[in-house]
Formats: structure tokens, C-alpha cells, sequence
């Protein structure tokens, strides 16, 4: 199961959005120096070291924002001279999903994990380290192309290429909009797949096909097969999570929701994919 452990007091909203540990950032003291502990790793195949560093919080700042003042001064408690820790973000408003890694023992997004919220009085810690599920490129970046080559195993996009000027596309109603938007918002963190019990480290590119595919792409499978246009694709998206690696694999511990950023209803995308699957089993069968 997850393991969470904030500074005393923090509340543990799933996600770590804007609700978590908010009574924290109300009693976070002016001008304190927290102390930052980063796993360490010089690159793939690499032994893994900690390093502890010091860090002046100020007012609303975040974990990235923590980083580049390590980075303009790497130099541990210890007075010893580093390098800066790397780490991967792109848009710092928890759009891109570069940002996932491990704060104190959850994985979330870093950029909008708040000081205040997880760090507020003098002398806190807060312990970065990164996702276990994926190789480590350098300390804090992973190479998450797992995640993507996952993705495809479900052709999860909509079938239009190379056509245009179509006209109108097909209509939603209102409640079509509602369930497809929410899934749209998976902006391929891997929070999901960190927090999953069944998807573990595989560094060999040979074994993915087999693997379990992970919560992010089954969802995916359910927003395309639910589009009036990608639902063309439905047969093999649905071929896919039959086999191995596939939505029988799933655990069902629920952890892939707890951590959602974006709060996605997962175990709902893997009930409504398990369903298609039998379905589209026994209707196969049929057809002999």
C-alpha cells in the first residue's frame, strides 16, 4: 500500500492538489530553512546516494522551485560541493506531467506540491526521490517511454489522419461531454502506474507487449472507444486488453485513484473496459 508522511499535521488529500495539508500552509513560518533530501543517481545501471541540502522557503514556493535553488548552489549540509540534481518539468501548472516523482514516500506532482504544505516549520524535511516504476535517466528523471509505448498498444487516438475538411464532426450530448471530458485530462503523468501494484520496473523495451498495460492506457481506451470517430478503432483497442498484459491483469487495490492528479475515475474506465472485453469476447465467440 501507499505510504504518506507530510510534516505532522499535513492532510493527505489524494493527489496532493490544492487540498492537501492546507491548515500546514496557514501556520508555515516566514524566512525558515527546511532541509531538502534528495535521492541521488549519476545515470542508468548507477548505485543510487542521498544527499541532504538546505533550503530557505519562501512564501508559496514549490518543490521545482526548491530544486533551482539547489541547482544555483549545490551544496549538501555537509558543506560538500555537488552537482545540481536534475529532474524533468515543462509547464509548472500540472498540464505536461513531467514533474511526477516521489515526495515523501507518495508520488504526486512536484509542481504544485507546496512548501508550505508539506515543509512549514523550521527545520522540516521533505525527501524527494524518483518513481521506482521506470528506469532512472539521471537522480529525479525517469525515462517514462513505457508509459507511451502503452499508449499505443491501445491506439489511443482518433483514426482521421490525412483527412480534412469533413464538415461538423459528430455530435455528444451533454453527458457524452461529461464522462469523456474527465478522462481527457490524463496528461500521462504516471502517478497511476507508480502507485500500481501490478505495473513493475521493466527495463527490457521486448517485455512490454506482455506487461500490464496500467490504469492511464485502459483509460485512454475507454475516452477513444466512447468518441463517435475513434470508437472505428474499438475491435482492436479492445483485441489488445484481452491479452496478456491486458485489464485481467488488474489488481483492483485502487491505488491508481487515490494518487490521480487529475482525479480521473480510473476503476470506473477499468470496470467499463472489463465489461467491453466480455462483451466483445462472447460476441466474437459467436461470430465462430
Amino acid at each position: 500500500m501507499l505510504n504518506f508522511t507530510p510534516a505532522a499535521g499535513a492532510g493527505s488529500g489524494a493527489g496532493g492538489g490544492s487540498g492537501a495539508g492546507g491548515g500546514n500552509r496557514a501556520r508555515a513560518v516566514p524566512g525558515r530553512t527546511i532541509r531538502v533530501r534528495v535521492k541521488r543517481c549519476e545515470g542508468p545501471g548507477k548505485a543510487s546516494r542521498w544527499e541532504v541540502f538546505a533550503v530557505k522557503a519562501e512564501a508559496g514556493s514549490n518543490v521545482i522551485s526548491v530544486l533551482q535553488q539547489i541547482a544555483s548552489n549545490p551544496v549538501t549540509v555537509e558543506g560538500e560541493r555537488t552537482t545540481p540534481v536534475v529532474w524533468d518539468s515543462g509547464c509548472l501548472e500540472e498540464v505536461c506531467g513531467a514533474c511526477t516523482m516521489v515526495i515523501n514516500g507518495r508520488v504526486r506532482q512536484s509542481c504544485s506540491c507546496l512548501i508550505d504544505e508539506y515543509a512549514p516549520g523550521e527545520g522540516d524535511e521533505i525527501t524527494l526521490e524518483p518513481m521506482s516504476k521506470f528506469p532512472v535517466v539521471r537522480d529525479l528523471w525517469v525515462d517514462r517511454s513505457r508509459l507511451f509505448h502503452n499508449l499505443s498498444r491501445v491506439k489511443a487516438w482518433v483514426p482521421i489522419d490525412g483527412t480534412y475538411n469533413l464538415g461538423p464532426g459528430p455530435r455528444e450530448t451533454p453527458a457524452q461531454q461529461e464522462t469523456r471530458y474527465a478522462l481527457s485530462e490524463c496528461m500521462s503523468c504516471g502517478c497511476c502506474l507508480e502507485a500500481c501494484p501490478q505495473f513493475t520496473l521493466e527495463e527490457d523495451p521486448k517485455a512490454w507487449g506482455t506487461s500490464f498495460i496500467g490504469a492511464h492506457a485502459i483509460s485512454q481506451a475507454r475516452l477513444f472507444n466512447e468518441h463517435a470517430t475513434g470508437r472505428a478503432l474499438k475491435g482492436e483497442r479492445l483485441e489488445a486488453l484481452m491479452g496478456p498484459g491486458g485489464v485481467s491483469d488488474c489488481g483492483n487495490a485502487q491505488n491508481c485513484v487515490k494518487v490521480c492528479p487529475k482525479h480521473i475515475p480510473l476503476t470506473e474506465s477499468i470496470a467499463a473496459i472489463g465489461r467491453a472485453v466480455t462483451i466483445h469476447a462472447v460476441a466474437r465467440w459467436f461470430r465462430g
